[in-house]
């Protein structure tokens, strides 16, 4: 009997009413396991309703109210997240040791979130004037809605809704329609936890129901992680509307190899960071940039590794890489490299065509590597989100970092050298908001904050650490005088001695 998955509404779960629902897939035996609920727009609403409702007393509550449910959340998630993480590898792909990858980074943020305490502290200045004193604090902004991608359906949400609800707001997840089981998970969780009824809700859908929670009037601030065409739609759409957006776009993350650099080191670098979670991550490395004549030597290296990765189902312990998400973006990833010799690259490895015995139906595809790709190439100018890494030339520091700050992109880069001098000069001077110096994947620790330049971010803040903190409220000035007991009226005798 094929799974469902309904929406959570309220604190508890919520049947789909609108009659349309979506397949869920096992990408590595390409079935389908699962069917989802699509929401309406009275669906949306009616969470929406629940948000806002819930948010009178939330919004309210106390800072140790709050953390208290956190804390045991955070319990629950440590001692569930083996399941969660079978939920991620069933729906998604991803292998085991990856999903409970996914699940510790999630983790990281509800640790940020039970401190929360020492983040919301306000300002205090007295007597800036004769008995006038200046008070700065921060407070929820109310109904925040999070829309997340497929490639991290625990981690992504957990970098949203424990700051916001920590905050005070109240939440409304609209999840991935690939892989939405683990979002589910979470919601029960926080009902375990304690959470109250309508502080956190989750809807399935697809554009419709996104649409609609960039338009309500009652949702104050959205949060989205995604492709870069749809963030822009979103901090568009959201912004005309009136709510506050942080919108987190694609990337194409360039890693600078410099002459000095050890390039076993390097190598090993590249391969983990351009085929981990089959490539589909933000973060992932796409581009190399070789400077100077080590180009043939790192290329060489990198193949010799990159052959030796296995490939399997994410349940298989032996697996070291799993299928992508879908079919249709299996052969979109396979059209780059197809195309790659046309447009002047040099195809080392060739990873299309590739199946795994007893899995033939998956949507499986093998590792590429491309070397002397041109910046002109498609498989260059895309994010690619596949097992596909680009390796370019170039004669000189100043040449290579010309051709990254070219890119519109601005995610992540790292350069790998041993000269300190020189990797002060690139993390100062490329246009990246996460620079690794000799760490190919610099994802920020939970207390500083995630986020890109350029088309990779669209909105003022990052995500998580105090760019989250502060996103997920807003300030307020309050200045006070009152008078001295000593001047009260006569008559009224409050214990102060009189002085005039």
């Amino acid at each position: 009997m094929t799974k469902i998955v309904n929406h959570w509404i309220g604190g508890k779960t919520a049947e789909g009413a609108s009659g349309t629902y979506g397949p869920v897939t096992n990408p590595a035996t390409g079935e389908v396991t699962t069917k989802v609920a699509f929401a309406s727009v009275e669906e949306v609403d009616a969470a929406v309703a629940a948000a806002k409702e819930a948010f009178r007393t939330w919004g309210q509550s106390s800072l140790a109210q709050r953390t208290s449910i956190l804390f045991r959340f955070r319990a629950l998630l440590d001692a569930h997240r083996d399941e969660i993480a079978e939920l991620i590898t069933a729906e998604h792909g991803k292998v085991h040791s990856d999903a409970l990858g996914e699940v510790a980074r999630g983790l990281e943020i509800v640790d940020l979130a039970c401190g929360i305490n020492v983040q919301l502290k306000g300002e205090l200045s007295t007597q800036v004037a004769s008995r006038v004193d200046v008070a700065s604090i921060r407070q929820p902004l109310g109904v925040i809605a999070g829309i997340t991608p497929f490639n991290f359906p625990a981690m992504v949400p957990m970098w949203m809704f424990p700051l916001a609800i920590a905050c005070g707001n109240t939440f409304v997840l609209k999840p991935s329609e690939k892989d939405p089981s683990a979002s589910v998970r979470l919601a029960e969780l926080l009902a375990e936890a304690g959470l109250p009824e309508g502080v956190f809700n989750v809807v399935h859908g697809d554009k419709a129901a996104v649409d609609r929670l960039l338009e309500h009037p009652d949702v104050k601030a959205v949060s989205f992680v995604g492709s870069t065409p749809i963030a822009r739609h979103i901090h568009t759409t959201a912004s005309a509307n009136g709510k506050r957006v942080q919108a987190l776009g694609g990337a194409k993350n360039h890693m600078l190899v410099l002459p000095d650099a050890d390039l076993d080191a390097a190598a090993d670098a590249a391969v983990s960071a351009a085929y981990g979670s089959a490539g589909e991550r933000c973060m992932a490395v796409s581009a190399v940039v070789a400077v100077g004549a080590i180009g043939d030597e790192l290329v060489e290296k990198i193949r010799e590794r990159a052959e030796k990765i296995k490939i399997g189902p994410g349940d298989d312990p032996t697996s070291e890489m799993g299928p992508l998400i879908t079919a249709t973006h299996r052969d979109k990833v396979a059209s780059y490299v197809a195309g790659a010799a046309d447009e002047g690259a040099e195809v080392v490895l060739d990873g299309t065509g590739y199946t795994v015995d007893g899995y033939e139906n998956g949507h499986w595809i093998g590792i590429s590597l491309l070397d002397k790709v041109p910046t002109t190439a498609k498989a260059y100018q895309d994010e690619i989100f596949g097992p596909v890494l680009c390796v370019l030339r170039a004669g000189t520091y100043e040449e290579a970092l010309d051709l990254i700050n070219a890119s519109p992109f601005g995610n992540g880069a790292a350069v790998f050298t041993r000269d300190g001098g020189a990797a002060r000069r690139f993390q100062l001077e490329v246009e990246a908001g996460m620079v690794g110096v000799n760490v190919p994947i610099p994802v920020p620790v939970g207390y500083h904050s995630f986020g890109g330049w350029k088309d990779s971010l669209f909105g003022d803040h990052h995500i998580y650490g105090n760019d989250g903190t502060h996103f997920y409220t807003r300030g307020k000035v309050v200045t006070t005088r009152w008078p001295d007991p000593a001047d009260a009226p006569a008559g009224v005798d409050l214990g102060f001695p009189r002085n005039h």
